[in-house]
């Protein structure tokens, strides 16, 4: 079969960075499709070298200044956090040569290391880009699609799929070579993409000893997605130290496969929960981490509430990323139990969404967002509720029901 080239929000961003910084810095996590977009725009003008393979590596290292000489600018270095140390000597080579762009375009898949190795060596010479995992949107060819309250409401909705289809979409996930081979066995490739981090990812960094109990933490995380995080109660039933499940929880986050959603505040007089929430950064993870295998039963059991909120969330943050933008995003819920499950601070108005799994949104399914909006007042948007199925009707005043398939 053929291989084809999903195009990514992120190309023009890329471009642009690279005509405007003398370094352009691609973070993101494993097998996100980094070097196939940089690949993609700049092949054919720029050289290329991967610093993963041990001997490549062990020269960058014993010479670091030769390593650079052989592989000149502009050039791409993939997976630069295999040789951090370079990257004093990339300013260097920057600095010898300041007016000019796009001299060094860099890849890496670990977020926490890496940035500060970048913040330290790099400092107004890189512009720094995320990519995740493929959006619904890239992966249905609208890459430059924009979110719902971007556009004129009287725009018709797009045709969505089946709730079979969509389901199976999620049980794929993100991940571009999953989706550019529709014929691989979805649960061995994530079984060995999950092998491949624990080895290469985790096992390098400090925090982590026992990879089997972190693998355990990695399943139970899961099983807790989408809800209020309590770090204690799943240290206690791991046997672990919460100060070792607050570290493995930093190394997920920096090594981009769960993203921590942090509760919104406003001084609205209500006492509100400071708990955070956690979702996986791509759903496919999620259902593989929870043993789901067929889209019928990932639908119907437990998991499937957080399964599609994590698919809601993840489309808005991965939308806003992939344009070069730090997306904020929250959620919110009082005490007294009023929830909203996604907070959009879009510009000086907040935009609110609830995710339901119903395909047949009703009114009463709009209590958290009305109260919400009464709360909040001017501060407030119009609100979505995001659902499985096809119907965009208003629920109530400042409430649409709007398709996961037009989000």
């Amino acid at each position: 079969m053929a291989w084809r080239y999903l195009r990514r929000s992120l190309e023009p961003v890329i471009s642009k960075a690279a005509t405007e910084f003398p370094a352009v810095v691609l973070t993101g996590p494993r097998q996100s499709g980094k070097t196939t977009l940089l690949k993609h725009l700049f092949e054919k003008t720029y050289g290329y070298a991967s610093l993963e393979p041990p001997d490549i590596r062990a020269a960058a290292a014993a010479d670091p200044r030769g390593f650079l000489d052989l592989h000149p600018p502009p050039v791409i270095l993939d997976e630069i956090q295999y040789a951090p140390d370079l990257l004093p000597y990339i300013k260097e080579a920057i600095d010898a040569r300041r007016q000019e762009r796009g001299l060094y375009l860099l890849t890496g898949s670990q977020n926490l290391m890496l940035l500060a190795r970048v913040t330290e060596s790099l400092a107004g010479r890189a512009a720094i880009l995320k990519l995740l995992p493929l959006s619904r949107r890239e992966i249905q060819g609208e890459p430059e699609k924009p979110l719902p309250w971007e556009r004129d409401l009287g725009q018709s909705p797009a045709q969505g799929r089946s709730q079979l289809d969509l389901w199976r979409s999620f049980l794929r996930g993100g991940y571009p070579e999953i989706n550019v081979e529709p014929d691989r066995d979805i649960p061995l490739w994530y079984s060995s993409y999950l092998q491949t981090y624990l080895e290469r990812d985790v096992r390098s960094l400090r925090q982590v000893g026992d990879l089997t109990l972190f693998q355990n933490f990695l399943r139970a995380l899961a099983a807790r997605s989408a809800r209020i995080l309590n770090l204690a109660d799943l240290a206690r039933d791991l046997g672990v130290a919460l100060n070792t499940a607050k570290s493995w929880l930093a190394v997920l986050e920096a090594t981009f496969q769960v993203v921590i959603l942090r509760p919104y505040f406003a001084d609205v007089g209500k006492r509100l929960v400071k708990s955070p929430k956690v979702y996986f950064a791509d759903v496919g993870t999620l259902c593989h981490l929870t043993g789901l295998k067929d889209p019928e039963h990932a639908a119907a059991g437990p998991m499937g509430g957080p399964i599609f909120e994590t698919a809601v969330l993840m489309e808005i943050i991965k939308t806003s990323m992939h344009r070069g933008q730090e997306p904020q995003v929250y959620f919110w819920r009082t005490a007294a139990g009023a929830e909203v499950d996604i907070v959009v601070a879009g510009g000086t108005r907040l935009i609110p969404l609830e995710a339901k799994l119903s395909a047949t949104p009703r009114p009463a399914m709009a209590r958290g967002l009305t109260t919400f909006r009464q709360d909040l007042q001017d501060l407030a948007a119009a609100g979505y509720l995001i659902h499985p199925g096809e119907v965009r009707l208003p629920l109530a005043p400042g409430v649409t029901a709007w398709p996961f398939s037009d989000l």
